[in-house]
């Protein structure tokens, strides 16, 4: 025991090493001996015991490429076994619902891919996870089989005594997973009619079936026989004539065999049994069936022969000889032919061609040609197209610009090939050949696109400055006297054609005595009295600098030969002296020149401040305060240089040539020209003057230099390839088609390159085509008719005459439409099916009369006018038979009427689409403009014409002298864009100082229809606005006031002449110029806040008063306003006091209040403008502008200066380039060409053409239209097809039963070409060009062997269609089950006694696609008494037997037990015993019905009844009899409140409830309305005022 508590334990193995991949590895594993309670210990304790495990082993060592050698090899799932069944190995089911849960499993293993020899598992673990070996399935509920309903029950089996009468079923659905077999599918029941009067046949004539063709015994086997029998008796014929008959017989008789090599035909015969059937089923004697006539025991027949064919050819050649990424395989074929043609029902042959994927093999395989889209350059931008009906600039588009369409063609080109650069280089440029379209598989290129013509930038000026002083047109040559006053502008706004568009920007006058450099009067010092006295005469010291003629300060040096001012004389007064004011500045010039009767003046003034006093000089006279001088002494006689336009760039042929560079424009360039132009002078306003009065210094240059852009020469495509002329040859007469060629222009010419070719597209005719070999089968001569050997037909009655029914041969061969020999296999493929190559012949007996076949009838005269014959006639010795002059038999002529057709025409579907008729546009590079194609106006309908026989019958449409059609005139309404005004004129701004807006709008004329442009976005008064910020200068009206008038004193001192008084002064509203204030305009547009007084009261100084000066401006409040500050004014001293008095002070101080003398500035910026356009302009690039202002802190806009000065921060930009989206109208390519017609026959056949969206709707352009597609009808067509008839019943000749034949026809049908409609039979000429198949079946039958069964025989049915296919469902989804339908045969038995006899009925089935998921559910019908049907139907709504689980049947049956045998009662649905209506139940103490009482009625009078009284009711005795059937009667209802139960029914509760509700709500009205009111308090002193009703004549008054 010790020992055995010892075992040996070993790990995992480890990694197979080794050196060398493959099955040289070695791997090892641990090895250890330990005790059983866990405890290791020496290997010697476990080796006493039991074997030491190895611990090294060889093994199969992975490398990487073993994965090409060795993969996993999965089997197929086997079928899947319920869980519980594999758990415990047989188990009960219980009810099965969804289906049950089971395990699948399948074989994996791995294996070698070369030739599947297993491998060990680890090898294939190395590079992937073994798959998994089982996996989770569901086997479905058992499913019984599924049967449908019975037929109803057929004709007895007998006409008299007694016979059976059956009824079958068909199989739907067959058992599956262990459900119920199939039931029987067929019924039988006895019936009987009356007794036969003759005794009935108890045997019946049966023809088995023929034997298989055997050819007769060879001649040498029939004539060996007869050697044997003439022995002895050989004579050898030596007649040279006997043995030249012989041969020629042979040699006749080898003619008539087939002598093709691709028919080995054989004629043989073949026999059948002829036997008597008793009608239990048993054969009897054949003399028991009596019959005048057996049926024919042989035939002759054709051997079979199957089909043979060669072996297959080699493999053609691929069908792909070179490489291509995207579909690298090509196709091979190899064939086969014909041996053996099969006959006599031999095996069909099998195809005779057959093809394989296949890539070229070989180095240097070319690749394949790959194309690709090329497009042409792009047209011109054309703006034209954008413009909307209404817009005015459709008449003159010239000089239009902005967003604009420019489009370009799309070409096809092989990709591949060896291309010449071009488009970079001045050689030959090349481009590739365009090809067919549809090679070029990619997405097509746009054809159009948007583009911009930038708009010409108008050049802008500013005003002109004032004239300058006379100055030397050039200081450095100051010679002679004569100068000029200048005066100039500057470009504010750059053109973008260059400076040379813009107007001139200087002007001159000439003048005499003209210096370059002049002294300036800065300012005048103060006045010093003279000898150093207070007051009196002195003088005013001029400061002055140095100036050039611009009003620049330059080096005093240069004005040392300009004259000095002088020390102007002043006068400081003294305390009596008059004071005056200093001089005004002075005035504008009242003129700009001078002439004769103009002369420019200015003006200045200054006014007495204080008078003098006595004893001194007194103050001057009114006229010594104002002086005038002369002004603008120049005359008027303005000059200026002109120029013209700058001329054609023209090549400078001293200039070398440039390398290619770049202009300013930013085209390419290719050399140096020079442009002129023209430059006079001219005086203002009289015209051209000589050159000498303008200053030379100032001519514009009439010569510059310029690049002359790139010639651009028209660049075409190669012609691409001649389009294919019809290879193969033509079905008879046809026009000659033509082939053409074509190129494209890929690149216009442009300055002065060479010009593009006239020719773009050629057309040339095809060379004639041979008409098509046409072949044809030829058909040889019938030969003899081959009758049954005579050693097998020797027994027959009539055996010793060579007569009777036989076959015959012929042979056919293949001929060219010219008759030459053609191979078989041509015929096959173009000439139709084979004719027959065998017939059934009869050679006629010699009581057989013998007839021509009939001739075709007589040709009729017209349509429904007389007769139409045909004839045949007797042929050789029948004509002297009198049983063959028997016409009744044999007639020799039939008679028929000619044929009356008539037909009417009527239209059938519906009108198509309204087409316009087409037009072909020009398009050259591809620039079609929008417009240019017709889409609307009056355009046709179509609707189809068809032609109908008197028969109803559909006929050709030309019978009807109709063209198909009929074609009305339709209108395709043209679209009407939306029209709006023109702008109206901006508005003033709504500011006249700083930024305002101005507005400008346009107006709804018309909206748009039928599709047109839509209205931009309008607001509620169908209006569009534009608005755009203005800026009003502050300064450009300005208040000037005059000089204060002369006091008015009102306090005088005469003596003294001074004391309080009044001053005033003019103040006028200017507008403000460069010059200074020139006109006078209206008050209100200078800022009132502004205006200076008018007048002002104050003291006149006395003599020797003070006098001081007006009051100068405030100075500027300290920012910020805070209250602070103060601000301040001053005056200064005119004159001194005399002594003792003092001079007033002379500042003035005021604190600094926010808006009232003290404001913060800001800068504000107005909304950015609407995109503006230019004029010429419809769309693109624009400008939207905003307006910089500079704003008080109480709102006020101020002039830009204030804020300018206090240096405020501004980086605001204040233009910025926008877009407006173009209106884009919706550009549409051609209709494509009219398809083919969707039916090739018949009523419904529509032709459609399709169009597509080029260019797609954008902006406020043209919406696409809705319709893409148009159809029309095809003309109607008679669809003609070969149809069976039915088949006939199955006839044995000259036998009741037994295998006989049944015949069916195929004929010409005429239908319309729709499901429903089933045909029309017609002459079979007019299926004479279809190919000879029904439901595309070429090989027809028209007759087939049947078996007729006999009287008493028991036999299967034939088999019925195939059911509906059906999946494997649960729960309406469907399982990983194939899809099955099934079909059956029932049994049908003659006789009750031969039931025994029959075979077993068959169903069987075959898998399918698409099967439907079927449910089934019971289905019940309404109770009957104590039952109702019961049945199972199917989700389709067919009722079956099947499928529905029994377990969850509805009951049938509900019986009361024991019956309701109690008078007036029945059994309930709750099946329990009940009473009739008008009985209630009275129960015993069990709970059964003891007895049914009549319920006592409560009688309620009807409408009429008029002795009835409301308030009284009376029962009527129960005990008296009824003369009303209870519960009928028309004037009483009867109450029952008890039930069946004795218990009170549940609407006696109701009504009792019903009943308390009321009982209350009686009882509250009455206490509400008995309730005494209370009275009302009367207000005193109140008038009670009469109240008047007037009726309206409303019925509620």
């Amino acid at each position: 025991s010790i020992l055995f508590s010892f075992l040996s334990f070993s790990g995992p193995w480890g990694r197979c090493m080794g050196n060398e991949c493959g099955p040289g590895g070695s791997q090892s594993r641990a090895v250890w001996c330990a005790h059983t309670e866990g405890w290791t210990t020496l290997h010697s304790n476990c080796l006493k015991t039991e074997k030491q495990p190895d611990n090294q082993q060889s093994c199969f060592r992975v490398c990487d490429w073993h994965k090409e050698l060795y993969d996993w090899q999965l089997g197929e799932w086997n079928q899947c076994q319920a869980v519980a069944l594999r758990n415990s190995g047989n188990y009960k089911s219980l009810e099965c619902i969804k289906g049950e849960e089971g395990i699948q499993t399948r074989e994996v293993s791995c294996v070698q891919k070369a030739n599947g020899t297993p491998a060990e598992d680890v090898i294939c673990e190395y590079f992937e996870p073994k798959p998994r070996l089982e996996q989770a399935c569901l086997i479905p509920c058992p499913q019984d089989c599924v049967v449908s309903e019975f037929s109803s029950w057929s004709p007895c089996s007998k006409t008299c005594g007694v016979g059976l009468q059956h009824r079958f079923r068909s199989v739907l659905a067959p058992p599956l997973f262990g459900g119920s077999s199939c039931p029987n599918l067929t019924e039988f029941q006895p019936c009987q009619f009356s007794a036969c009067e003759s005794e009935e046949s108890m045997y019946s004539l049966k023809v088995g079936p023929w034997s298989t063709c055997a050819m007769p015994h060879s001649r040498q086997a029939r004539q060996a026989g007869k050697r044997r029998k003439n022995k002895g008796r050989e004579k050898a014929v030596k007649d040279p004539e006997t043995r030249e008959l012989i041969k020629k017989k042979r040699n006749r008789n080898r003619q008539n065999r087939q002598e093709s090599k691709f028919w080995d035909l054989q004629i043989g015969y073949q026999t059948r049994q002829v036997t008597c059937i008793h009608k239990n089923g048993k054969s009897t004697a054949l003399n028991l069936c009596t019959q005048d006539k057996l049926p024919v025991s042989f035939q002759s027949c054709v051997l079979t022969k199957d089909c043979e064919v060669t072996e297959w050819s080699e493999w053609g050649p691929c069908s792909k000889d070179c490489y291509d990424m995207t579909s690298p395989k090509g196709w091979r074929t190899r064939t086969q032919t014909v041996k053996q043609f099969p006959v006599g029902g031999g095996a069909e042959c099998p195809e005779l061609e057959d093809r394989e994927p296949c890539a070229p093999q070989g180095d240097g395989i070319p690749p394949c040609a790959s194309y690709s889209w090329r497009a042409t350059e792009w047209s011109e931008c054309r703006v034209d197209s954008l413009l909307s009906q209404q817009d005015r600039r459709r008449g003159n588009q010239t000089g239009l610009c902005g967003g604009g369409v420019q489009s370009r063609e799309v070409y096809c080109v092989q990709s591949n090939e060896d291309l010449l650069s071009y488009l970079n280089t001045l050689k030959e440029k090349e481009a590739s050949k365009p090809v067919d379209t549809r090679l070029c598989t990619g997405l097509i290129p746009n054809t159009t696109q948007l583009c911009h013509i930038p708009c010409p930038v108008e050049c802008e000026v500013s005003a002109w400055t004032a004239w300058g002083p006379c100055t030397y047109e050039n200081c450095e040559d100051q010679a002679g006297k004569k100068g000029f006053k200048l005066r100039k502008r500057r470009i504010i706004n750059e053109p973008t054609g260059g400076a040379g568009s813009c107007p001139h920007l200087t002007e001159a006058i000439p003048c005499d005595d003209p210096t370059c450099y002049d002294w300036q009067l800065a300012k005048l010092e103060d006045c010093i009295p003279d000898n150093e006295k207070v007051c009196g005469p002195g003088t005013q010291t001029p400061e002055v600098k140095c100036v050039n003629s611009d009003g620049e300060d330059v080096d005093r040096q240069l004005c040392r030969d300009a004259i000095y001012p002088i020390p102007i004389v002043c006068e400081v007064p003294c305390p009596k002296d008059c004071v005056l004011s200093a001089w005004s500045k002075w005035s504008s010039c009242s003129h700009t020149c001078s002439g004769k009767t103009t002369e420019g003046k200015q003006t200045r003034v200054r006014s007495i401040l204080a008078y003098s006093g006595e004893g001194v000089v007194q103050c001057p006279n009114s006229s010594a305060l104002q002086e005038v001088r002369n002004c603008n002494e120049h005359p008027c006689t303005v000059y200026h240089w002109q120029t013209g336009s700058w001329g054609q760039c023209i090549e400078d042929s001293s200039v070398s040539t440039l390398n290619s560079t770049t202009s300013w424009s930013g085209a390419a360039s290719c050399a140096v020209g020079m442009q002129t132009r023209k430059v006079i002078c001219v005086r203002v306003n009289v015209g051209q003057v000589p050159p000498k009065k303008c200053p030379e210094s100032l001519r514009p240059e009439t010569v510059r230099p310029c690049l002359l852009p790139c010639k651009k020469d028209c660049i075409v495509t190669p012609y691409s390839d001649w389009t294919l002329c019809p290879l193969s040859c033509q079905e008879g007469p046809s026009p000659i088609k033509k082939q053409s060629r074509h190129r494209v222009i890929i690149q216009l010419p442009a300055n002065g390159g060479q010009d593009c070719p006239d020719v773009l597209y050629e057309e040339r005719e095809c060379e004639a085509l041979p008409v098509c070999l046409g072949y044809r089968w030829k058909t040889h001569k019938w030969r003899r008719c081959q009758l049954v050997p005579w050693y097998v037909r020797q027994e027959s009655p009539g055996a010793h005459e060579t007569c009777g029914p036989g076959l015959q041969t012929r042979a056919i061969s293949c001929r060219r439409q010219d008759g030459g020999q053609a191979d078989i296999g041509d015929c096959l493929k173009y000439a139709g099916s084979m004719p027959p190559i065998t017939q059934t012949c009869q050679l006629p007996c010699q009581d057989d009369c013998q007839l021509t076949s009939w001739s075709k009838f007589s040709p009729c005269s017209a349509d429904c006018v007389g007769v139409r014959t045909r004839k045949r006639t007797l042929v050789g010795k029948s004509k002297k038979r009198e049983k063959c002059k028997n016409s009744q038999l044999y007639p020799l002529s039939e008679t028929q009427y000619c044929p009356c057709d008539k037909y009417n025409a009527q239209p059938v579907g519906n009108w198509s689409d309204c087409i316009l008729p087409e037009g072909k546009v020009e398009v050259i590079l591809g620039m079609k403009v929008q417009g240019d194609i017709r889409e609307c106006g009056q355009g046709y309908r179509y609707q189809a014409m068809v032609c109908y026989d008197q028969n109803n019958r559909l006929v050709e449409t030309a019978r009807c002298n109709s063209h198909g059609y009929i074609e009305e005139a339709c209108i395709i309404p043209c679209p009407s864009d939306c029209k709006l005004s023109e702008w109206s004129n901006w508005s003033r701004c709504s500011k006249s100082c700083g930024s305002g807006v101005k507005v400008r709008s346009k107006w709804l004329r018309e909206k748009p229809y039928n599709g047109g442009r839509p209205c931009p976005k309008l607001d509620h008064v169908n209006q569009v606005y534009e608005v755009v910020p203005c800026m009003s200068d502050c300064s450009q009206y300005i208040w000037v006031a005059e000089a204060w008038s002369v006091w008015k004193v009102s306090n005088v001192d005469l003596k003294e002449n001074c004391g309080v008084g009044v001053q005033t002064r003019k103040v006028r509203c200017m507008q403000n110029t460069i010059d200074g204030p020139s006109d006078p305009v209206e008050d209100y547009l200078c800022d009132p806040e502004e205006m200076p007084l008018g007048a002002r009261e104050s003291k006149l100084p006395c003599p020797e008063d003070c006098v001081l000066s007006d009051w100068g401006p405030w100075n500027r409040c300290p920012l910020p306003c805070n209250g602070n500050h103060t601000r301040e004014r001053s005056a200064y001293s005119i004159r001194e006091p005399g002594e003792g008095r003092a001079c007033p002070s002379s500042t003035e101080t005021e604190p600094c209040n926010l808006n009232k003398n003290c404001y913060h500035y800001t800068y504000n910026v107005t909304d950015w403008s609407t995109c503006q356009l230019s004029e010429k302009a419809v769309c693109g690039s624009g400008i939207k502008t905003r307006m910089l202002d500079c704003v008080r802190s109480d709102g006020k806009s101020v002039d830009l200066k204030y804020c300018e000065e206090l240096g405020l921060e501004n980086n605001l930009q204040m233009n910025m380039s926008c877009v407006v989206e173009c209106p884009v109208n919706c550009q549409l390519s051609d209709w494509s060409a009219w398809s083919e017609c969707s039916q090739t026959c018949g009523l419904i056949g529509k032709m459609w053409r399709k169009r597509s969206v080029i260019q797609p709707s954008q902006g406020d352009g043209r919406p696409c239209p809705s319709q893409m597609e148009q159809w029309k009808p095809c003309p109607v067509k008679p669809c003609y097809r070969w149809q069976y008839s039915q088949w006939s019943e199955c006839k044995v000749e000259d036998a009741q039963c037994g295998e006989g034949v049944r015949f069916r026809n195929v004929s010409c049908f005429v239908f319309d070409g729709s499901k429903e409609d089933k045909g029309s039979l017609v002459d079979d000429d007019l299926c004479g060009d279809l190919e000879p198949t029904v439901v595309g079946d070429t090989q027809m039958t028209l007759e087939e062997i049947c078996t007729l069964p006999c009287p008493g025989d028991c036999y299967l049915t034939e088999w019925t269609s195939w059911s509906p296919c059906q999946s494997v469902c649960v729960n309406g989804e469907k399982l990983d089950y194939d899809a099955i339908q099934v079909r059956s045969r029932a049994i049908i038995a003659q006789e009750q006694e031969n039931q025994q006899q029959c075979p077993e009925q068959m169903w069987e089935s075959r898998p399918c696609n698409d099967g439907d998921c079927y449910e089934y559910k019971w289905m019940t019908g309404a109770w009957r008494s104590s039952s109702r049907s019961v049945w199972c139907q199917r989700s389709d709504g067919l009722n079956v037997t099947g499928g529905c689980p029994l377990t969850t049947r509805p009951v049938s049956d509900r019986s009361c037990d024991p019956p309701c045998n109690k008078p007036q009662s029945y059994c309930t649905e709750a099946g329990v015993c009940g009473c009739e209506e008008g009985y209630t139940e009275v129960m015993t103490s069990d709970g059964m019905l003891d007895q049914c009482t009549l319920i006592p009625v409560l009688e309620i009078p009807t409408v009429g009844d008029k002795k009835a009284d409301v308030k009284t009711s009376r029962a009527i005795n129960p005990t008296q009899p009824s003369t009303t059937q209870s519960g009928r009667g028309g004037r009483a209802w009867f109450l029952q409140p008890f039930g069946p139960d004795g218990k009170l029914k549940t609407w006696v509760y109701g009504v009792a409830a019903g009943a308390f509700v009321l009982l209350i709500f009686v009882v509250s009205m009455i206490y509400l309305a008995c309730k005494k009111p209370k009275k009302p308090q009367r207000r005193q002193n109140n008038r009670l005022k009469p109240l008047t009703l007037a009726y309206d004549g409303d019925a509620d008054m």
